[in-house]
């Protein structure tokens, strides 16, 4: 049976707008958010008919066994269509205007067999089309598993743990270090065993992993075995509504390439995180700050490293628009090739939307400064608007400008000059309905002295045009 013909039956049949809700009193209505972690989806209230009143509902909690309703199937999903345009992409690395069309398609089925007992499978297909020099890894992926996991856990509200095996996906925090990169084409994936709990008010992780080497083809993916990455990462709940994040990361690498050289790297991140989010109700202030130490080899040297993160905000709820004014301020070490140990730091798996409206070009959070000005705004119909200024500088003189994923642009090459450029950007997002959103990027990276003394120093530009729907 094909099944692409219903799918894009289904796909024009969900811009149906919903059955309008009973205007008797009813108790608060459950998450019908999606995340972005479908797993972290909950569509057991479901259950309940008197609850359905969406499109999709009759898939999203499927019963399996009369009478045993903890058995049940929910089934969903995303398309995303973009057309990305970059010019003079790395500073003019690739001097020409380069315009391409990206397609993603990822579903999921997650099986509840009881209390204890889960499988998810979530399939994705992300295609390009157009791109001169042919996709990236990041850019097409026919067809595979972007996770398939088998979950044994106990049941309970206030204490509970769960052991998941197999391919999974990664989201913790910001983003800052260990992401699903959500902005690029083909989101990353690992391998592995995952230990999830719950105790008293602190939720923990302790996971293996190796990441997903990224291949072109139909079920092609394999765990990269010259990389292990291990860790836990807790979180709990403070007074005034704050939160806090603390971490240990583990990261082995038997091929690892900064300015200085390729060694194996065994690195080792120790960081914590406070946040309290944006004002909903009234205006007020809101923050994330973050901190992480990092040791350990380097071939024969040692490593030190480190960085330090903030997003400061204010928010005006009652106000027309509700804006948000925020800066970031963000350092993270370079290296000093002089000295016996590496001191670049590495951001990991981090966010492939780092920098703002960048999604897939431009610098990377190492040896890096920046002051980040924004304003968000909330205009009628869903429409959300956002604005702002990047103004980046080298932190080591000695050492060169990096992508976010990792790899070396520009070395440093000699170079005294320390301002890398600046990039004003904007973003504009239409939720038209719960389902369906519609979003338009744009940047210019103006090169600063620094780019133009060790590469050809044109200004990068950037702008897309996105359209996704989820089910």
């Amino acid at each position: 049976m094909r099944i692409f013909p219903i799918l894009v039956l289904m796909f024009f049949v969900g811009l149906l707008p919903a059955r309008a809700q009973s205007d008797q009193t009813n108790p608060p209505m459950p998450d019908r958010s999606y995340k972005l972690l479908s797993e972290d989806e909950d569509w057991s209230f479901l259950r309940d008919p008197n609850l359905r009143e969406d499109f999709w509902d009759p898939i999203k909690y499927i019963t399996l066994r009369g009478g045993r309703e903890e058995w049940y199937l929910t089934i969903g999903g995303e398309a995303r269509e973009v057309w990305e345009q970059i010019g003079n992409d790395n500073w003019g690395q690739q001097p020409y205007m380069n315009g391409y069309f990206n397609e993603r398609y990822m579903i999921h089925f997650d099986v509840h067999y009881g209390k204890h007992v889960r499988t998810f499978v979530e399939l994705k297909s992300a295609l390009n089309s157009f791109r001169i020099g042919g996709p990236r890894h990041i850019d097409e992926k026919k067809l595979d598993f972007q996770a398939a996991f088998l979950e044994l856990g106990t049941s309970g509200d206030r204490n509970w743990i769960e052991l998941r095996a197999g391919r999974q996906e990664m989201d913790y925090g910001s983003g800052r270090l260990i992401d699903v990169r959500e902005g690029p084409n083909s989101r990353l994936s690992f391998d592995g065993f995952m230990v999830k709990s719950k105790i008293d008010s602190w939720q923990a992780d302790g996971f293996a992993m190796r990441p997903d080497l990224d291949k072109f083809g139909f079920f092609d993916n394999a765990p990269d075995h010259t990389v292990g990455f291990w860790g836990v990462y807790a979180t709990r709940p403070l007074p005034r509504k704050h939160t806090l994040d603390v971490y240990y990361l583990g990261l082995n690498r038997k091929e690892a390439t900064f300015e200085r050289g390729t060694a194996q790297e065994v690195r080792h991140s120790l960081g914590a995180r406070i946040f309290q989010a944006a004002a909903t109700e009234r205006p007020g202030w809101d923050f994330d700050y973050e901190g992480t130490w990092q040791f350990g080899t380097f071939g024969s040297a040692g490593i030190e490293a480190w960085t330090l993160a903030s997003n400061t905000g204010y928010r005006f709820p009652r106000a027309p628009l509700k804006p948000r004014f925020s800066v970031n301020a963000d350092i993270a070490s370079g290296d000093h090739s002089r000295s016996n140990t590496l001191g670049t730091f590495n951001p990991l798996y981090p966010s492939g939307r780092y920098f703002g409206v960048f999604a897939s070009t431009g610098p990377g959070p190492l040896n890096f400064i920046d002051m980040h000005p924004k304003v968000q705004l909330e205009a009628p119909h869903g429409v959300s608007i956002f604005a702002d200024w990047i103004f980046q500088w080298r932190e080591s003189l000695g050492d060169g400008v990096y992508a976010i994923p990792g790899f070396l642009i520009a070395a440093a090459d000699g170079s005294q000059a320390r301002f890398v450029g600046h990039r004003p950007g904007t973003e504009v997002q239409w939720q038209a309905n719960r389902h369906l959103w519609f979003q338009a990027d744009y940047g210019i990276f103006f090169a600063g002295p620094f780019l133009k003394e060790t590469l050809p120093g044109r200004d990068l530009n950037y702008w897309a045009l996105w359209a996704g729907y989820k089910f």
